[in-house]
């Protein structure tokens, strides 16, 4: 029996609000959720100037996604971009796959936040064990959904959207409404005033808004991909400013510093209990449950689109492993299985850590690949790649400082992992037959 090594993919089966929620499952997640703590340990009273930050920073990158994306959409997304710059050779292989970690990261971070908010419903997780199974039963779920097709994913995410994005803006509200002011007491030492805190709790952000580039991966699968995607884009990311920033104050109007670092695995539902009572907390964590599923949905949704682009390009291996299906459905079985494992089996707190390092690394890539390669193919301004490449490596700079000076480890495993992936990729590339003979790209 003949495999089946095609993707099958649904042209015009995602509207426009559908992809926005897709867009926005993934970003309004576990970075409001459970970053706002370590955000503000970063850097104290400046945490919700932070979010902020992000979003500028965020602003400059998604040009070029969208210049990109209105020139070629495609269900490849990151993968398909960094091939048109870099062709077939290490770069693209590498890079896309920095993406696709950082997004199984990002799923295991989303279930564990899951598990951490459920939790609260029932005095905490003092064992350690609900929390992961909570996560690993998420993303089980999510996995069944993803099976049944685009239709089902856009309407749970839809509905999943709406919900959460009006949940939390009431949590947002009446979290400033009630608090005595918007004033905020940090008088609680902490590690402030530091730029390089500063720039390292905006990397944190960065992870919150990242989501936006999963609208590029359904591109060959959005109506009018040509104008929709970056109106997606465009529309999650403001979306996201306005949430993120009413949440910041809210929390930081409502708890010291000392609580937000305290609880920061569920500081949302920490800062509803003195505005709002047990009620509020009810409410705060079935919005974070409602937020975190979406998350998932997405996001394996999106990432396992990638993973099958790059898999088409020759890229990286790939086996059927006896399963029937495309490699779509293939795809998605390998991303749901590493995500079930490091959910698992892994304390994430430090492995999302990972998750912006890579994802940084590979965002000054694709703006790269513009200024070098496809600035005139796609119509781009010089200065505005060029501006994103210098605020990306100021965040990863800063970021890469803290941690070296408070948990050193999470930089090593990063490099490492990043030497293991470059020399398998480059292994593969060499001796595999896909890479005999491959044409580089013309510009």
């Amino acid at each position: 029996m003949e495999k089946n090594r095609t993707t099958e993919y649904q042209k015009e089966s995602l509207t426009l609000s559908g992809t926005v929620m897709l867009g926005t499952g993934v970003m309004i997640g576990a970075g409001i959720f459970a970053l706002t703590g370590q955000m503000a340990q970063m850097t104290g009273v400046l945490f919700p100037l932070a979010f902020l930050a992000a979003a500028v920073i965020i602003s400059f990158s998604a040009y070029s996604y969208i210049k990109i994306s209105n020139t070629w959409p495609s269900a490849g997304g990151i993968g398909m971009y960094l091939h048109k710059a870099y062709g077939n050779r290490l770069p693209t292989a590498f890079n896309a796959l920095l993406m696709y970690f950082s997004m199984v990261i990002a799923q295991s971070f989303l279930a564990r936040t899951f598990g951490a908010y459920t939790m609260q419903l029932f005095g905490g997780d003092e064992t350690g064990r609900m929390v992961p199974i909570l996560g690993v039963s998420l993303i089980l779920a999510a996995f069944l959904l993803n099976l049944l097709g685009n239709r089902m994913i856009q309407g749970t995410a839809s509905f999943i959207g709406f919900l959460k994005i009006g949940g939390i803006l009431i949590f947002g509200l009446a979290g400033v409404w009630i608090a005595d002011s918007l004033s905020v007491d940090f008088s609680t030492s902490g590690e402030t005033g530091s730029i390089g805190n500063f720039l390292g709790a905006t990397a944190l952000g960065i992870l919150a808004f990242k989501g936006f580039t999963t609208i590029t991966n359904s591109g060959s699968e959005v109506k009018e991909p040509h104008r929709n995607i970056s109106r997606a884009i465009v529309i999650s990311i403001v979306i996201c400013v306005v949430i993120y920033t009413l949440v910041g104050f809210a929390v930081a109007s409502n708890l010291s510093l000392a609580e937000i670092i305290e609880t920061q695995d569920y500081s949302l539902a920490a800062a509803a209990r003195p505005a709002l009572g047990d009620y509020g907390v009810w409410f705060t964590v079935a919005i974070a449950m409602t937020a975190t599923a979406g998350g998932i949905l997405a996001s394996i949704f999106a990432v396992s689109r990638m993973l099958a682009m790059l898999t088409e390009m020759k890229l990286v291996p790939h086996s059927h492993l006896g399963m029937p299906g495309n490699i779509q459905k293939h795809t998605l079985v390998y991303t749901v299985a590493l995500g079930l494992f490091l959910t698992a089996f892994f304390d994430l707190s430090r492995i999302a850590a990972l998750g912006i390092v890579f994802y940084l690394i590979m965002d000054v890539a694709i703006h790269w690949g513009i200024l070098r390669y496809l600035r005139e193919d796609v119509k781009a301004k010089a200065w505005v790649p060029a501006t994103a490449i210098l605020l990306d490596l100021l965040a990863l700079g800063g970021f890469v400082w803290v941690k070296i000076n408070t948990d050193p480890f999470v930089i090593g495993v990063a490099v490492a992992t990043m030497l293991v992936i470059a020399i398998a990729e480059l292994f593969f590339l060499r001796h595999s037959t896909a890479s005999t003979g491959s044409k580089q790209h013309d510009h």
